[in-house]
């Protein structure tokens, strides 16, 4: 990590919502599931992640973010500014932190399980804080569901032909000889 990263995270700044300008070309759709979610959280946990801006407002990172400011009709919102940062560099980037929250490894299911069913259990957060829907939350805790018996089992007696008989011991069945 280089000084100029270190910098730039430790350089928040507190600027109005409505001096944000949303970058015209940001190729990220936001819906107002997601937007909503957020807000959620930020209402929950605080603005914990700044919006990252152009000297002159465009939002290079956090367009979802300033939405659920909005839904939320907060005021101010922290932001780190991009000084001395080209078009070209802050257009890069704009796609890169959008394209880089996309990869990922995945969650481990069952530590996941494990912290949602502790803190749910708890009664504290609830699931949308934290990003997910009750679709989520129950498909996640489904369990297969164990092969149940039958209604009726077929009934045998005596009297039913069978097809075969070892001649050593005298049972009798049905079926293939092996």
């Amino acid at each position: 990590m280089t000084s100029a990263v270190n910098n730039l995270a430790a350089s928040a700044e507190m600027w109005a919502v409505e001096d944000l300008i949303p970058y015209a070309r940001n190729a990220k759709k936001h819906s107002d599931n997601q937007v909503k979610k957020l807000a959620k959280s930020i209402e929950e946990f605080g603005f914990t992640m700044p919006v990252l801006v152009a000297e002159d407002g465009t939002i290079i990172a956090g367009h979802g973010r300033v939405l659920a400011a909005k839904y939320l009709a907060l005021e101010e919102v922290p932001v780190v500014v991009a000084r001395d940062w080209s078009e070209e560099k802050r257009r890069a980037y704009t796609i890169a932190d959008n394209k880089l929250s996309e990869i990922g490894g995945g969650w481990d299911e069952e530590l996941l399980k494990i912290e949602l069913d502790n803190l749910l259990s708890e009664g504290e957060f609830s699931a949308d804080m934290m990003g997910f829907d009750d679709k989520e939350i129950g498909k996640l805790f489904a369990e297969a569901k164990a092969p149940s018996a039958p209604e009726e089992f077929p009934s045998y007696g005596e009297d039913i032909a069978t097809e075969h008989q070892c001649p050593k011991c005298g049972y009798q069945w049905s079926g293939k000889v092996k």
